[in-house]
């Protein structure tokens, strides 16, 4: 179909057409009956001229000059008038003095009149606060353009001292400016043309936005170190310090964390983790898994399972947010950390000798992950032993691999010598971590130093291996109290020790299976009686009615000592404790 012969039919198509062969003819050469495009007035020193008029003057309306009929060559155009106009500020000084010889309107407003042939650092302070005294010198020596960006003016600069000759206050206001300092030829002498944008909108926008950033980072820093642990716990065996550093302004903060808890007869839990978020969800993320972890380790369970747990309660607190964790258990009688990693660094050991060890597989996906089992491993940390967990901030760089960055902290940790809170320290500073690091940095050092003479005399391990059968508990009293004795305890204290021992080996025999075993230990700050079996049924403290034979062992043991507990044991069997708090 010709759609060009049916749109001339359509309603208003001829007046179309008649008018763009009108516009044809005006735009041909020689056409006699040429109608200009456009017309344009310029005003140069209050007399308004026709532009068409001044140009068909000079070139006789015949369009000749090149350019299209009615618009004017830009020589026409008057450069007075055009900076006049400009909203920016336009300063003009010549000679290597600087003496003012023109500023336009916008500059006259914002920071009044400035005398002409006077120099720019007597009449123009606004000049030298924005600090271009030392760039119009080098826009003179090399000839080429600078520019600076958002520099600030206070009006406090400004007042009637800085009037000029005329006597006119200066007018001045604070703002922010974007600067272009251009070389420019003024009568065969050597002058700078000063173009100043006034950014004080986005200046002011921009702090705004990073008052925000700072007021919001530092609600999360504040909540971070509210969650994390206000004061370690100190175990009897270890000696135990832990740093948290934020990063620097620029870097969000992130959910790095640590804790220690004491888990009862002299074993502790260690942990460490990272949310991989920033800011305050990151945090609050962290707060939650940290007070999971807590009320896991009461349980008292093998480091793999608390793994198991917390991988399931970390997919429903956020499932957009990974975690890792390391757990580990330190027993002061088996000399050894058991722990277990959901996609956490490896644990470092550093020997009484100096050589480290890593912590070697098992390792696990991160938290949140699902469908992993998570196993335990364990390391030697024996007296005069340094241990060290951390996150990823301390080893992780840019440039490097992280394998490197561990391999560097190995070299470190080999030696930093002195107490925990000294080995952080000389861990940060080797590894490079300042106030603007660029993550957040987490470590936990533990020590499990050896101990001497006067100190060695307060820790004491001994055990016995019961058989079974009616002689059992008794063997077992008499155990306890010449064992009690040696230690030099007091009388009461030593009784109450072979009552709770007589009521855990009694409730072990009758409930418990071979083999058995008791064990006394004594710290420096307590007295700690265990009792092991082969059955895996944990005690309950119940409440036994008067007529009842039996039910009272655990109630007693509750009542007299500090605190008691169980556990289930690697070998499928349970152990039994409590604990006396030793007289200062």
């Amino acid at each position: 179909m010709n759609f060009t012969r049916w749109s001339a039919r359509l309603p208003g198509t001829q007046r179309r057409t008649a008018a763009r062969t009108d516009a044809g003819e005006a735009h041909s050469p020689g056409s006699a009956s040429s109608v200009p495009a456009a017309r344009g007035e310029f005003e140069r020193h209050g007399e308004r001229k026709d532009g068409r008029e001044r140009r068909e003057a000079r070139d006789g309306g015949d369009g000749k000059d090149g350019s299209p009929t009615g618009i004017p060559a830009l020589e026409e155009l008057a450069v007075r008038d055009v900076l006049d106009g400009l909203p920016a500020l336009v300063a003009l000084v010549y000679g290597h003095d600087h003496r003012v010889a023109y500023v336009n309107d916008a500059y006259t407003d914002a920071f009044g009149p400035r005398e002409p042939g006077t120099t720019a650092a007597e009449s123009c302070p606004e000049l030298v606060e924005l600090g271009l005294m030392p760039l119009m010198d080098q826009v003179l020596r090399s000839g080429k353009p600078r520019t600076v960006k958002s520099r600030k003016v206070q009006s406090a600069t400004f007042g009637t001292a800085h009037a000029p000759a005329n006597g006119t206050a200066t007018v001045a206001r604070d703002g922010s400016y974007t600067v272009t300092c251009t070389p420019v030829d003024t009568s065969g002498s050597g002058g700078v043309l000063i173009f100043a944008a006034d950014v004080t909108d986005h200046a002011e926008a921009a702090e705004r936005l990073r008052a925000s950033e700072r007021r919001l980072r530092e609600t999360a820093v504040a909540l971070q170190r509210s969650l994390l642990p206000q004061e370690l716990e100190q175990p009897d065996d270890l000696r135990v310090a832990a740093t948290y550093q934020p990063g620097g302004t620029d870097a969000a903060v992130g959910g790095d964390w640590y804790d220690v808890i004491t888990l009862g007869a002299g074993r502790t839990a260690l942990v460490i983790g990272d949310v991989m978020g920033r800011g305050v969800r990151a945090a609050a993320v962290m707060g939650q898994l940290r007070t999971a972890v807590r009320a896991y380790a009461r349980l008292d369970l093998p480091p793999h399972e608390v793994l198991q747990l917390l991988d399931g309660l970390a997919a429903e607190i956020d499932p957009s947010q990974i975690a890792t964790c390391a757990y580990a258990v330190h027993d002061p009688n088996e000399g050894r950390l058991v722990y277990a990693s959901a996609g956490h660094l490896p644990i470092l050991v550093r020997a009484e000798d100096g050589t480290v060890a890593r912590a070697a597989d098992p390792t696990g996906p991160p938290l949140g992950t699902g469908g992993w089992i998570h196993t335990s491993g364990t390391i030697d940390l024996a007296p005069g032993s340094t241990a060290v967990l951390y996150t990823d901030g301390l080893v992780e760089r840019r440039s490097e691999d992280i394998d490197e960055g561990v391999a560097s902290l190995e070299r470190a940790l080999a030696g930093a010598k002195g107490s925990p809170q000294v080995v952080c320290d000389r861990l940060i500073r080797a590894m490079g971590v300042t106030a603007e690091h660029d993550d957040d940095v987490a470590v936990l050092v533990l020590q499990h130093p050896a101990r001497t003479g006067q100190a060695a005399e307060l820790f004491h391990n001994a055990a016995l291996d019961l058989l079974g059968g009616i002689e059992a508990a008794p063997r077992a009293r008499a155990f306890a109290s010449g064992v009690l004795s040696s230690w030099r305890f007091p009388v009461e204290l030593r009784d109450l020790g072979v009552l709770a021992t007589s009521e855990l080996v009694a409730n072990s025999l009758q409930h418990g299976t071979p083999p058995m075993r008791l064990r006394l230990r004594r710290t420096d700050r307590r007295l700690i009686i265990e009792v092991t079996d082969g059955d895996d049924h944990l005690p309950l403290r119940r409440h036994a009615e008067p007529a009842d034979e039996a039910g009272r062992g655990i109630s007693i043991v509750a009542t007299i000592a500090s605190s008691w507990g169980s556990r289930r044991t690697p070998g499928g069997g349970k152990a039994v404790w409590c604990e006396f708090a030793l007289p200062h």
